[in-house]
């Protein structure tokens, strides 16, 4: 223990570390997830593919919503929020108020066309409406988004760990990326699930002993309003429609909105939600993910008002007590739960639970893409026998592990997390959840116009992405924060990291904007918006230009619901065509095939009818 220092009137130690009781808790977890892999792999052996990536598709409500609650709320959520709100207040809070309506959406638009269709990866859709190539794009698209986001979510974790043990992160990272490589590799989809249900109960009795213990200490929640409050921190988003200002009213509700559609076209979501017999039970499923999501994200939301509450007259991020803005919530754990053993190790297990969930869903649907879209598309759906296929996918799950995990150590250099992973993410999820929409809504849009449409909007969001992070890394475009200050913390910890309170900003830092050009201003809750509107426009106009798809030549099936009355009811060809592939699975080089029989017997009827007297 080292130096001690002052926090709500109470000498604390500046560095409160894991003890024998938390190392075992910790350990057990992995152990855990390790044993569900063993008997998912090696006891109840999935021995088909539909059985490894689906579960059978008669997995059951309860895991599978659990199952979605855990990967999509990783420790970006748990850590990254809580950070969100003690430095900047709390006007990202309010984002959660889409998540109430986007569901609904999802669950009529796209959610019908995947589960009619009872396909394994998303993006067999594509080929069935635009051909192999849009597929192609699709999967690579949805590839480098995980190995991009990933890394991110596995390197949050290990930052609390470092934080509560002091084991360098590049010690622990690949430690429990092995674990889970391993119970993703052996165990398949039903390991995945069954080891969300264990760490998803990890992650809320964490959060839930935090917020408890934490408010009783500091005196309550009118104390943590209070101290809040009285820096601004407790503030509604701003009114107006300007796209440069952060957290606006419009920018949430628009913003955050379309943020959500993402939920329809993801294939870890749509994985998922395929595994369920039947769309009413999916639905049935989504609505209790969001009840969880929902709750652990404005729990989060809670501790991070009650860190800035227990630390507000001794911020750690100005003594160096926490060596990164992220490792405020482990500080908050450790301080909080230091006199009760074992329960900082619940909590870190919770935090890895997240990441190792997150992990291991998005390792398992990638194992999905590269069966369906790139072996089986270049090489036939009976390329690869029983035991080949196997061997295929726990070697994609060993192999895009290994990568992520390096890539975590490419992570650590680029700043605070949670900004940063949904800029990273809009970069190609706008897009491809343009491509997705065209197909669904738009059934004019032809294989042109949705590659080029999509490429369009990958190359546009690259460049503002890329380039506001460029002029972030330089200093020209900073985030304001909130104030802080060290006036509580003792003077012997100030001399020990030789800070004085006159060198603590008190203020928020004004937004540095010279030189940066609107587009790199726009606030990053638009760029999901910005991704789906620039695919789509490129899209519809490339198809005009290059001869229009004719509705009439359109399977339902691959139409949302919303939009089926756009199609020709009545017409020859639509009739023709849906008496042709009656019973089949819609496949782009059908539709041609038929087209063009269609074509060659009308005009050969047209021949006919102008040759009669």
């Amino acid at each position: 223990m080292d130096t001690p220092s002052m926090v709500n009137g109470t000498e604390v130690n500046d560095r409160l570390l894991f003890g024998i009781v938390d190392y075992v808790v910790f350990s057990a977890m992995l152990v855990g997830c390790s044993g569900v892999g063993v008997y998912f792999g090696f006891i109840k052996i999935a021995t088909t593919a539909e059985q490894y990536l689906l579960g059978g598709r008669r997995m059951a409500i309860i895991p599978v919503a659990v199952s979605l609650v855990a990967s999509f709320v990783s420790g970006i959520t748990l850590i990254g929020i809580p950070t969100e709100l003690y430095l900047r207040g709390t006007q990202y809070a309010f984002m959660k108020v889409p998540i109430l309506i986007a569901p609904v959406f999802v669950g009529f638009t796209y959610l019908p066309v995947f589960h009619e269709l009872r396909i394994t990866s998303t993006y067999e859709y594509l080929e069935m409406r635009f051909g192999k190539s849009a597929r192609l794009l699709g999967s690579f698209l949805f590839i480098v988004s995980i190995i991009t986001w990933i890394p991110i979510v596995i390197y949050i974790p290990a930052l609390a760990f470092n934080q509560v043990t002091g084991i360098n992160v590049h010690v622990v990272t690949p430690l429990v990326c092995v674990v889970c490589i391993f119970y993703t590799c052996v165990g398949g989809l039903k390991a995945v699930v069954w080891t969300d249900v264990i760490q998803t109960g990890s992650m809320f009795a964490a959060v839930i002993l935090v917020v408890v213990k934490g408010t009783v200490d500091v005196g309550g929640l009118g104390v943590v309003w209070q101290r809040n409050a009285d820096t601004g921190r407790m503030e509604l988003p701003e009114p107006g429609f300007d796209l440069t200002t952060r957290h606006s009213w419009f920018g949430i509700l628009v913003g955050g909105f379309f943020g959500m559609l993402n939920l329809g076209v993801s294939q870890m979501a749509i994985q998922r939600f395929a595994s369920i017999e039947s769309l009413p039970k999916a639905r049935l499923t989504m609505w209790m993910f969001l009840i969880g999501a929902m709750s652990l994200n404005l729990m989060s939301c809670y501790t991070g008002l009650l860190s800035f509450a227990t630390f507000f007259d001794c911020d750690p991020i100005s003594t160096k007590q926490a060596t990164a803005k992220d490792q405020i919530v482990p500080l908050l754990v450790m301080h909080t739960l230091q006199g009760w053993p074992g329960l900082p190790g619940v909590f870190v297990a919770g935090i890895f639970s997240a990441a190792l969930s997150s992990m291991s869903t998005a390792l398992n649907s990638i194992a999905a893409v590269v069966l369906e879209d790139f072996v089986k598309t270049f090489f036939g759906p009976d390329c690869l026998t029983q035991r080949q296929t196997n061997i295929l996918l726990k070697s994609t799950v060993v192999v895009f592990g290994v990568i992520c995990t390096v890539l975590v150590f490419v992570v650590e250099k680029l700043g605070t997390v949670l900004q940063l992973s949904i800029s990273l993410g809009s970069m190609t999820t706008g897009p491809v959840l343009g491509v997705f929409s065209a197909g669904m809504f738009l059934p004019w849009v032809n294989t042109v116009g949705a590659i080029l449409g999509g490429m369009v909007g990958l190359g546009y969001m690259a460049w503002v992405v890329l380039g506001t992070q460029a002029y972030m890394a330089s200093g020209h475009l900073t985030i304001p924060g909130k104030p802080m200050s060290i006036e509580g913390c003792s003077e012997e910890l100030l001399r020990a990291v030789n800070v004085t309170v006159a060198s603590v900003e008190t203020t928020a830092a004004p937004e540095l904007v010279s030189e940066v050009p609107y587009i790199f201003r726009v606030s990053y809750l638009w760029y999901m918006v910005m991704g789906l509107v620039v695919t789509l426009v490129s899209a519809l106009l490339i198809s005009f230009v290059t001869g229009r798809r004719d509705p009439a030549t359109l399977d339902p099936r691959l139409v949302t619901p919303m939009m089926r009355w756009l199609l020709p009811k009545d017409s020859k060809k639509a009739a023709a065509l849906a008496e042709r592939i009656r019973g089949t699975v819609p496949t782009y080089e059908g539709y041609k095939a038929v087209k063009m029989q269609i074509i060659l017997a009308d005009n050969e009827k047209a021949k006919e009818a102008k040759e009669e007297p």
